[in-house]
């Protein structure tokens, strides 16, 4: 018996009212795309990034938490598992589908782990205004290896991709490092009031991902009770996404992308190599 082909596995998992979903919201859920041969893959990959940590990676929780939030980005060229991941999974072919895009890129793994009795929130923010590029086509594909409950998975505003921007701030201090103070509107304080806002979210247990704008905002909790949260997102690009230069350093950086790309050409070079 024949394995299914990529094609065959996406198509089983997603309908045309998944895709006008994603379209629609900004995001959506995937079950059980991935075999367990795929999410242990990707377990391996983490492991050897929490064991060897890349010049990216920091600590993103305070001292006195009693877990650890541990991130770490760009990592494919170095770790094997994740290259593999990205490269030999159906998911590059999930995304060229959820964004209608004829051409799918890679723009960034991002390893996100939460040990266990870590309290440290992810507040409310967008990505992209945190990146260096323009263009509604993209994608972030958050793939948990551990069981994620409810409480600790990771909340969207649903519609919030269709803009505006909002202002970016450093997770630890709340500081404008990006734009500048004032250039762009702040969020709502939407744990204030959440029964105002469409908040989606799911528990996910291995093989289940979502799939998310760029520009949705999204927030999400500590970690319950002895469970460990590891998490890979991998970040893609479609057509439109364009090289957009800042004079800060975003995050993550790419250091020398400026002189190698002008502003407004398409993201064509090493370090995102086309995947559909």
């Amino acid at each position: 018996m024949t394995h299914p082909t990529f094609a065959q596995r996406v198509a089983a998992c997603i309908t045309e009212e998944t895709i006008n979903d994603y379209q629609r919201d900004g995001v959506c859920v995937i079950r059980q795309l991935l075999t367990p041969a795929e999410i242990e893959l990707l377990r391996d990959g983490v492991e050897v990034n929490l064991a060897h940590p890349g010049p990216m990676a920091k600590v993103a929780s305070r001292p006195d938490d009693p877990g650890r939030f541990f991130e770490d980005f760009c990592q494919w060229q170095h770790i094997e598992a994740f290259r593999r991941f990205i490269f030999e999974t159906p998911i590059a072919l999930l995304a060229q589908r959820l964004m209608r895009s004829d051409t799918v890129r890679l723009y960034h793994d991002h390893c996100l782990v939460k040990e266990p009795g870590t309290r440290a929130r992810t507040p409310w923010h967008q990505d992209q205004p945190y990146y260096n590029i323009d263009g509604s086509q993209n994608i972030s594909m958050w793939i948990p290896v551990d069981p994620i409950s409810r409480a600790s998975t990771l909340e969207f505003i649903a519609g919030s991709h269709k803009g505006p921007w909002l202002m970016p701030r450093s997770f630890m201090d709340n500081q404008a490092k990006w734009f500048p103070e004032g250039s762009l509107a702040d969020l709502p304080d939407i744990e204030a009031a959440r029964e105002r806002f469409p908040i989606l979210g799911w528990a996910i247990e291995p093989g289940d991902f979502v799939c998310f704008n760029m520009l949705t905002l999204h927030a999400s909790g500590g970690v319950d009770g002895p469970n460990r949260r590891r998490v890979v997102s991998v970040r893609m690009l479609g057509d439109d996404a364009r090289h957009a230069p800042r004079p800060w350093k975003t995050s993550p950086d790419f250091p020398g992308l400026v002189d190698a790309l002008p502003a407004g050409a398409p993201m064509v070079h090493d370090l995102f190599p086309q995947l559909v």
